[in-house]
């Protein structure tokens, strides 16, 4: 019998527990509509492999009788207390039974879902319908989401040049191309910024897909910042943040500028060079040029600084004449053998001028001094006499300069300001000096040379007058006259008669009588042969006289005939 009993008290208890759930079910659907609408979805994300709770009846204490979760419609896992359930009917408790639902799922005592290794097939809406020892229900929704992600989020800039830092170095004037990619489940958005000295945060381009590159021509100065890409997972609101620094390099166009001062020392001389303009800070090299320049300088080094102004000072004993001394700019952005310089040749002085003046007493008088071939530009100074003292402009001395031109205007001339005067040129090379010697002469000086010149020129005269004589008295000096002889004592005649075929007769001229004074004449005549050509031209226009004169020519044919 006892075992009858109980047997029939498992059969009684499976009929009481069949009972306790359509009841519980029928209450939790005439009431499912009605806690729905009074109840709130909790959203839960988790990751892909972690362990998620979801959360079902979180009001007090009390641990819930009957729990069932349902996702999407569907059941998938349903538990309890069987005891509190027993105890409500007064019957015993049953015996425990084997876990329900799968292994990575766990029904808690208090009503939760525990998922372990949560996969993306776990996402999804749960309902948890709870009944409660009072015998009232409970419900709610949870939304679970499975997210993960921005994972390998990376940024790529090109082409650029990297420093030891990691800072990215980019030239002026070309084109820089910017590149980030990423994944994340189940989207992602990506959003390049840049924040830069004008700009504090700007958002530069955005996309939801898996890449995003955007591209910037001619970069310029202003282009200099940090660019850093953020990839946002849309679901987990998780965001991963890559930044990188861009730094643009540039030179100006320009070379650098090479110049020069004196210094208190005169043979010592500063050299500046200065380049402004690039970035970062060039260096500066002043040096000497040995031997053949090619693509490499080559060179004895003075100085070297990253600076933008770089200054050396030398002494004349480190310098001489067609030695060339360059400043060489150096910078990142310039690629070698391509380096940027100046450079000047140095030539000592060399003043030109007149080496000797002569001025007139009382008057005024000017020396002139060239110098322009120095370099550096030399100082140029006038001084006077051996000792070289200085001359002070005043009312004696006028100094004026016109370009390479010194000029030294003396005014009032005395016998005290005749000697030597030095045009005084000094660089850092070497010293030069033009020697000027001025003559003063008095004005009893020029008097004299006025009668020289005056008896000169009478002389000259005299000389004319007499050679002229003697050319107009030539025909008496070639018969043997004489200067002293008359008209009236010249006995000799000479006839010079024009022929035209030049032929020459000679025979023994006749001796006149002798004269008066004793001198012996001879009777000298030159006759004129007509030539055929003329013969009948002259014989039509010969005159009485002239025929007259032919028949006298011909009685003289015993005469001389030249």
């Amino acid at each position: 019998m006892g075992g009858l009993l109980c047997s029939g008290d498992v059969s009684n208890w499976e009929v009481i527990m069949k009972i306790v759930a359509t009841v519980a079910l029928l209450h939790l659907c005439l009431h499912a509509t009605a806690v729905l609408s009074g109840s709130s979805e909790t959203v839960v994300t988790a990751a892909p492999g972690d362990v998620v709770l979801l959360p079902c009846y979180t009001v007090g204490n009390v641990t819930p009788s009957l729990t069932t979760w349902m996702k999407n419609g569907r059941e998938v896992i349903s538990g309890g207390a069987p005891a509190a359930a027993a105890a409500a009917a007064g019957l015993p408790a049953p015996p425990a039974g084997p876990p329900a639902g799968p292994q990575r799922l766990k029904l808690l005592h208090d009503g939760s879902l525990n998922i372990q290794a949560v996969t993306p097939g776990d996402e999804g809406s749960y309902l948890c319908n709870t009944s409660l020892p009072d015998k009232s229900t409970f419900q709610a929704g949870v939304l679970l989401q499975v997210a993960s992600g921005p994972e390998n989020v990376a940024v790529s800039v090109r082409p650029v040049t990297a420093l030891s830092n990691g800072t990215l170095v980019a030239f002026r004037g070309s084109t820089v191309t910017f590149n980030c990619s990423g994944s994340s489940y189940p989207s992602q958005q990506l959003t390049w910024s840049f924040r830069g000295a004008s700009s504090s945060n700007d958002s530069l381009v955005s996309t939801s897909g898996s890449w995003l590159d955007f591209r910037i021509g001619d970069v310029q100065p202003g282009a200099q910042g940090v660019y850093s890409c953020m990839a946002h997972n849309n679901v987990s609101h998780q965001a991963v943040n890559k930044s990188t620094q861009l730094l643009v390099y540039y030179v100006p166009d320009r070379h650098p500028e090479c110049m020069w001062s004196p210094a208190q020392d005169p043979s010592h001389i500063q050299f500046t060079c200065s380049w402004f303009g690039a970035y970062p800070t060039p260096t500066l090299r002043w040096g000497e040029d040995q031997g053949e320049q090619g693509a490499l300088w080559k060179g004895r080094v003075y100085a070297t600084e990253v600076t933008d102004n770089l200054s050396v000072t030398m002494n004349r004993s480190r310098l001489s004449d067609g030695q060339t001394v360059r400043c060489v700019a150096q910078h990142p952005a310039l690629d070698a053998g391509k380096e940027k310089s100046c450079s000047f040749t140095l030539k000592p002085p060399f003043p030109e001028g007149e080496p000797l003046t002569t001025a007139l007493e009382a008057t005024s008088v000017t020396l002139t001094c060239t110098e322009a071939e120095s370099i550096p530009p030399s100082n140029t100074t006038w001084r006077k006499g051996l000792q070289q003292e200085y001359i002070v402009p005043g009312s004696k001395y006028l100094l004026s300069q016109d370009g390479p031109v010194l000029k030294l205007t003396i005014l009032n001339i005395s016998k005290d300001d005749e000697g030597v005067y030095f045009c005084r040129s000094e660089n850092p090379l070497a010293v030069r000096e033009l020697e000027v010697y001025l003559t003063v002469k008095t004005s009893s000086v020029y008097t004299g040379a006025i009668i020289g010149v005056f008896i000169a020129a009478l002389i000259v005269g005299l000389v004319v007058v007499i050679a002229k004589t003697v050319y107009s008295s030539r025909h008496r000096i070639c018969l043997g006259g004489g200067f002293g002889q008359t008209e009236e004592d010249r006995g000799d005649v000479l006839s010079l008669v024009e022929s035209d075929d030049e032929q020459m007769f000679q025979d023994a001229a006749p001796q006149l009588p002798p004269s008066t004074n004793g001198r012996h004449t001879t009777l000298v005549q030159i006759h004129r042969i007509p030539s055929s050509d003329h013969e009948d031209a002259e014989s039509a226009d010969t005159s009485p006289q002239q025929q007259e004169d032919g028949a006298q020519t011909e009685e003289r044919d015993d005469l001389v005939t030249f």
